[in-house]
């Protein structure tokens, strides 16, 4: 959408961002709107890691199940965790708003189905932890779904708090907006070591400029790790494909964002152009050429999942693609900071909500640079 040039020269600024996908241009946002002077990189181009890549639902619940997030971390971490995210979804409505351009965002219906009848337990569970927390949601039972889907299944719930957008377009926009008043974009500009100091960090790059900050945000997803210490993500390779555009305009009830029970899941949306996009098939391992190679033939599987649900859809795969992702041992981001690696902070949003962690990251990240403490603090800590 837009060019940026490679770094050419070294720069002193108060923050340095790693990392030019929807993570780092969100923190970029929220911080140049504080009037934080910032320099942003990204080895690649612009948004071409795994913003791309993603599937873009933006859901307020995270991968883990609320009932056994509140076994792993407590029940109210858990509930405020879930909360959080329908507020990230709507502060993220609320940007796009403000922004010029058309960046795919809308509200969308959610609706979590049980696999199987011995998850029906669990959707009923479910129901009652959210809505003590407030979450806006109703349970229904398998005649209520075979009244709007074409698919059976034994419960569900369907929340009214979801959407989705053009993650690509957002990074984007969100970088122009902020180009405009003084941030910095280089890509095409790898960091090969950081050097940390008493006053700040330096990064240095492979053409040789150095980049003095005071401080560091490091937003490189799943490739973070490097970073880390010790391990705090287990990586999976997820498969999606999209349809032709389809004369139609309502697939199914209000079209609305479709995820399941089962582990891995397949998750289904709409785009704005009249496609299905339909997301899955995950695999527990990291190698890209091994990945790649699957691709086809998890795209067939994934279009026959979808054509067991919706049969009377005239499904042909456009495009199909695969990714890398990692996830958390509780589904929850990592945000903040490390012992001994002063002046950096960490934004590392996982899992099926990626971009709404992003969005708390952001503003957390901001807060702890402003001087303010952000309930998300302990809850999503490396020491957690």
């Amino acid at each position: 959408m837009r060019s940026y040039p490679s770094i050419k020269q070294s720069y002193t600024t108060d923050v340095a961002i790693m990392g030019g996908g929807i993570t780092g241009s969100l923190i970029a946002y929220h911080l140049n709107k504080e009037g934080i002077p910032a320099i942003l990189v990204d080895k690649r181009k612009i948004g071409m890691g795994s913003t791309c890549a993603s599937t873009c639902l933006l859901q307020y619940e995270i991968d883990t199940p609320l009932g056994k997030l509140a076994e792993m971390v407590g029940k109210k971490n858990a509930g405020r965790s879930y909360q959080m995210c329908v507020e990230a979804i709507d502060k993220i409505h609320k940007i796009t708003k403000s922004i010029k351009r058309d960046v795919g965002f809308s509200f969308k219906k959610s609706f979590y189905y049980a696999s199987k009848a011995k998850d029906a337990d669990e959707i009923k569970s479910e129901y009652a932890l959210r809505k003590e927390i407030g979450i806006e949601l109703e349970i229904l039972n398998r005649d209520d779904i075979k009244k709007l889907f074409p698919f059976d299944a034994p419960a569900g719930l369907m929340s009214e708090s979801g959407a989705q957008i053009d993650a690509y377009s957002f990074t984007h926009e969100l970088l122009n907006e902020s180009l405009n008043q003084g941030l910095s974009v280089f890509d095409g500009t790898e960091v090969i070591d950081i050097k940390h100091h008493k006053k700040g960090v330096e990064l240095i790059t492979t053409q040789g400029d150095i980049i003095k900050a005071r401080k560091l945000i490091i937003a490189c997803g799943y490739e973070s790790q490097a970073y880390v210490p010790k391990k705090v993500v287990d990586f999976n390779s997820s498969f999606a494909i999209v349809s032709e555009p389809i004369d139609k305009t309502n697939f199914w009830y209000e079209n609305c964002l479709l995820w399941e029970t089962a582990r891995p899941y397949l998750y289904i949306r709409t785009t704005d152009d009249g496609r299905i996009l339909v997301g899955g098939k995950d695999e527990p391992f990291y190698n890209p050429a091994k990945r790649d190679r699957m691709t086809a033939n998890k795209g067939r599987l994934l279009r026959n999942a979808f054509l067991k649900k919706f049969p009377d859809i005239d499904f042909r795969t456009d495009f199909s693609w695969a990714g890398t992702f990692a996830e958390t041992k509780d589904g929850l981001p990592y945000i903040g900071t490390i012992a001994g690696q002063p002046h950096t902070y960490y934004a590392l949003g996982f899992g099926g909500n990626g971009i709404v962690f992003s969005q708390i990251a952001a503003e957390m990240i901001r807060d702890n640079l402003i001087g303010k403490k952000h309930e998300g603090d302990d809850i999503f800590k490396f020491t957690r």
